[in-house]
């Protein structure tokens, strides 16, 4: 018997990646509020690449996520990935776009995508390079979820970093942020 459900199968799990992000490394605040995030360029889902400079003139969600393979998802970040894509609209509707980044290779995120009909771009960030210029942390095997709220400008707004007290911050406090730009 195959088991298939989201959180049964354990392949893939075990990778150099996997090695990189294993001793804990707590979540660090490396930006100030109002200043100018670093440009970075990830590759997307859909083959296309994305230079966080050239969505400058609305604002920006930038949601760093954990996933660990297309079948392992985090259990803090798992609902908040489905809560951000069904409140995808919303965002649009105040003119933003969201980012979501995972660690994952390219082909466990098309998976993802597909899986979870994701609306927001998936970004591709295996080396986890980005997470860890953006002071994420990591834990047991990847990098922990963050996110960032970038003004039209490209200047930091808002950001929430892991903690157990407090894992993501939800749909509708990214929302706020937006609103109160």
């Amino acid at each position: 018997m195959q088991l298939t459900s989201k959180g049964s199968d354990f392949q893939g799990l075990i990778s150099r990646r996997f090695f990189k992000n294993l001793l804990p490394i707590p979540a660090s605040c490396r930006f100030q509020l109002g200043q100018l995030l670093p440009d970075f360029t990830l590759p997307a889902v859909d083959g296309t690449a994305s230079r966080l400079s050239s969505y400058r003139g609305k604002p920006l969600v930038l949601a760093f996520t954990r996933i660990f393979t297309e079948k392992q998802y985090c259990p803090f970040c798992y609902p908040h990935i489905l809560a951000l894509n069904e409140a995808y609209d919303q965002f649009v509707g105040l003119g933003a776009t969201v980012l979501m980044i995972t660690s994952t290779d390219l082909d466990q995120s098309r998976v993802v995508q597909q899986d979870l009909s994701l609306a927001m771009p998936l970004l591709v960030d295996p080396a986890c390079q980005t997470f860890r210029r953006h002071g994420t942390g990591q834990a047991l095997g990847a990098p922990l979820p963050a996110q960032f709220v970038i003004d039209a400008e490209g200047r930091l707004r808002f950001q929430h970093l892991f903690s157990f007290a407090h894992t993501n911050a939800t749909p509708e406090r990214l929302l706020w942020a937006i609103r109160n730009l």
